[in-house]
């Protein structure tokens, strides 16, 4: 049991035990002094023969104990509960999702969107202790949701990801890892990851001077690849097939080279999506050579406090000490 005290000063109390025994001491010898300059020693005696000296000392160890279980409740022991931030040791992720028109190409059943969302769903359900945050990008990147435990919500978050939600259409992955980086926050020590799942198809220069920023950071950047090195073409949002200038349909390709590159840049895999739950285990075995710690955020940690277990025998002491009488019993 990981025992921790809230309030570690109140311990500083305890040192008020030995004044109070060197108090004690001096009151009982003062006593002694005063009968005998009473004078007549056989008086003194007979006054106080129904007097108890053990008794008396045994009243002082029910105080003394009673004060020390004060100080220690009120130092507050408790313990992490299983709930607690503390005791849940994971990593942060964040997952970055693709949702620009090209997402809606069909050379991956049923299309490309439909099966990274169902590589996500998989991916959330082998998480146990770790937070999850959202960002969906298409030509900018939007925080969806900031990093949590709530595996339900992230679910939920996934499925209403869409490009009818997103007016400005394109592939900014250097935006996707702007806001990546914004949810991770600060103050967590926690090993922190982002998935970047898309089909790459994206003239972004900006995304490798973004990609430079991670790395200082120390964010590891697995990528998943969505669709084939074919292509397919592609929807508008009327649905009819999108053309070029030209007239000819525009076909929209996984590219696999700018997914390989990030995913190097940062010590992360390249996972190139066509079985999800292969793409789930690759994904998670990466992770598991990753050291997991606690929130660094200590608001987030919840415990079960003992003190009640010290203020009981706290009060059952004063009670007896109380009613305890410093007299002997007078036999008839």
């Amino acid at each position: 049991m990981n025992i921790q005290f809230q309030h570690p000063q109140a311990f500083w109390l305890l040192a008020l035990i030995p004044l109070m025994l060197v108090l004690f001491l001096f009151y009982q010898s003062w006593k002694r002094i005063a009968r005998k300059k009473i004078g007549d020693v056989h008086l003194v005696k007979e006054l106080s023969k129904n007097h108890s000296a053990t008794k008396t000392v045994l009243k002082f160890i029910f105080i003394a104990i009673a004060f020390a279980c004060g100080c220690i409740g009120l130092a507050n022991p408790r313990v992490p509960d299983k709930n607690s931030g503390e005791v849940r040791k994971g990593i942060d992720v964040v997952i970055a999702l693709d949702v620009s028109n090209s997402m809606k190409a069909t050379d991956i059943a049923p299309d490309r969107l439909s099966r990274a969302k169902q590589f996500i769903s998989k991916f959330i359900d082998n998480l146990q202790d770790d937070r999850i945050g959202l960002v969906v990008f298409a030509g900018y990147g939007y925080a969806q949701m900031p990093l949590t435990f709530d595996y339900g919500s992230a679910k939920l978050y996934v499925a209403a990801a869409d490009p009818s939600n997103i007016s400005a259409q394109g592939t900014s992955i250097g935006d996707a890892f702007d806001k990546a980086n914004m949810l991770f926050g600060k103050e967590s020590e926690r090993f922190k990851s982002i998935i970047l799942i898309t089909d790459g198809e994206t003239h972004d220069e900006n995304a490798m001077d973004k990609l430079k920023e991670l790395v200082a950071k120390g964010v590891m950047v697995n990528t998943v690849g969505i669709g084939s090195p074919e292509g397919s073409t592609i929807k508008d949002s009327s649905g009819n097939i999108k053309t070029d200038a030209s007239g000819q349909p525009v076909i929209s390709k996984l590219n696999e080279q700018i997914l390989q590159q990030i995913a190097q840049g940062t010590n992360g895999i390249y996972v190139h999506l066509q079985s999800s739950d292969a793409a789930v285990k690759q994904v998670m075995n990466q992770y598991l050579q990753i050291e997991k710690k606690a929130l660094g955020d200590t608001s987030l940690y919840t415990y079960e406090s003992y003190y009640t277990w010290l203020a009981l025998p706290m009060l059952i002491l004063l009670i007896a000490e109380t009613f305890l009488p410093d007299r002997k019993k007078i036999k008839a």
